[in-house]
């Protein structure tokens, strides 16, 4: 294993030798991430990145997930970005558009990078007009996580179903699982939505324009897509009745007080509502792993799979990359840094940490063996994501931050009850295809 790591990481040094770093000579490289649970694993990469090219050192630098964009943005601006940041579908247009992202497709055809070996449709995501911006490291699908100690009959959860019109075996779950302060159930006649103890979902308002925690999954499993093409489509249609219909079925568990009100919702984050036994099920993406099946977890929880729509389960499937600022005065280390990020040198030891599912298969079977070693049984993110016509992408498209504020605006306006589904969906989306013409 060694020899192979010395044999993929050796850097063309003598094309850069003069350069000079941040340390009397070594070059520094100023890597960024977001997920300290992560960190650990890439240090692991970055320390056999070293051995084989002791010239160049990796400085990390880690910041929760809305600092870490406030902070980059910033950066940026100032023209002082880290060299090499982990990045996201979602956000990396705005760099192509403002040109502060390195185009790798020259160095991918010079070193021959094999993009076959990135799981599926994964290697297209970062590449607009023949210009790449980064190789696949990773990727997620969604899945509901539960409290075992909350739901007392899990018989039948791996086969939910859900429709906007009844909920289907899904909304029967959610409403067995809510219990007032008398102890009585949501299905209960006598049920007291005013005195919740313990809400049978946990929904995720402040989820963009995407949806990936919950309302996105269940409108495409209801035939709703999001733009003409993606990525990189013009014409969004948030105003697709199928989506409306979704979203108002999350409004309804609001109403039967299946959910907890918008207004009310404990300011702090979902995982932490969960840990406090206050809410029974919610959906959550497989880099919540550890969350919820780790030492840590504060309660006993499991996954079962999203549930199955009118159009079939579908979930979104994510992955990140690394980029490469178009200011580094470092262009081939970082990308020496980067080529190797996405290698399976790298994602075999990050996979072996069970910590994310690489986007090379033989990381990801690490990562599932590593998983099942530990007792973690989480195969329903791996069945998903394997499933033929079960994974979608998440729109991809320039004015991506605009998009974003713009839709989830909408929707929050629904969840709080200012505004019906239709309506807040038809304008938003009015307002999101203006930014294209």
């Amino acid at each position: 294993m060694a020899a192979l790591t010395v044999a993929a990481l050796a850097l063309p040094l003598a094309a850069c030798s003069g350069e000079s770093g941040d340390d009397g000579g070594n070059v520094v490289l100023n890597y960024w991430l977001w997920d300290d649970k992560q960190q650990p694993a890439y240090q692991a990469c970055a320390d056999e990145f070293t051995k084989a090219n002791p010239g160049v050192t990796i400085k990390f630098t880690q910041t929760a997930w809305a600092q870490y964009w406030q902070n980059l943005t910033t950066q940026l601006a100032a023209g002082a970005a880290p060299d090499v940041w982990t990045d996201h579908a979602s956000y990396y247009p705005q760099f192509v558009s403002s040109n502060q992202i390195l185009d790798i497709q020259p160095y991918v055809d010079r070193d021959k990078v094999d993009l076959s070996q990135y799981a599926g449709g994964l290697a297209d995501l970062f590449v607009k007009d023949g210009k790449r911006y980064g190789l696949p490291k990773d990727w997620d699908t969604m899945a509901v996580v539960y409290n075992t100690k909350l739901v007392s009959d899990a018989a039948g959860l791996d086969k939910l179903t859900w429709n906007p019109t009844d909920g289907g075996t899904f909304e029967q779950a959610i409403a067995k699982a809510t219990v007032d302060a008398q102890g009585r159930n949501g299905l209960d006649p006598a049920f007291d939505k005013n005195n919740v103890k313990v809400y049978g979902f946990l929904p995720e308002w402040a989820d963009g324009s995407q949806g990936q925690n919950g309302w996105g999954d269940l409108a495409v499993s209801n035939g709703f897509t999001y733009l003409d093409k993606n990525p990189w489509g013009t014409k969004y249609k948030y105003d697709d009745p199928k989506l409306a219909e979704t979203v108002a079925w999350f409004r309804k568990l609001i109403d039967k007080g299946w959910a907890p009100k918008f207004d009310k919702q404990s300011t702090l984050g979902r995982d932490a509502v969960m840990d406090a036994g206050q809410a029974a099920f919610t959906i959550v993406g497989s880099w919540t792993i550890s969350t919820y099946l780790g030492t840590g977890a504060k309660q006993q929880y499991a996954f079962a799979p999203l549930p199955t729509g009118p159009a079939g389960r579908k979930t979104a499937i994510n992955g990140l990359s690394d980029a490469i600022y178009a200011g580094t005065k470092h262009p081939d280390q970082a990308w020496a840094w980067v080529k190797f990020l996405g290698s399976s040198a790298c994602q075999d030891i990050v996979g072996e940490k069970a910590v994310v599912f690489p986007a090379i298969k033989s990381g990801a079977e690490k990562a599932l063996a590593a998983h099942k070693a530990a007792g973690r049984d989480v195969h329903v993110f791996t069945d998903e994501a394997a499933a033929p016509g079960g994974t979608f992408f998440l729109p991809i498209s320039d004015h991506g931050n605009e998009v974003s504020q713009i839709v989830q605006d909408a929707i929050q306006s629904v969840a709080l009850g200012q505004a019906a589904p239709a309506d807040a969906l038809k304008k938003a989306n009015d307002q999101v295809n203006a930014l294209f013409k």
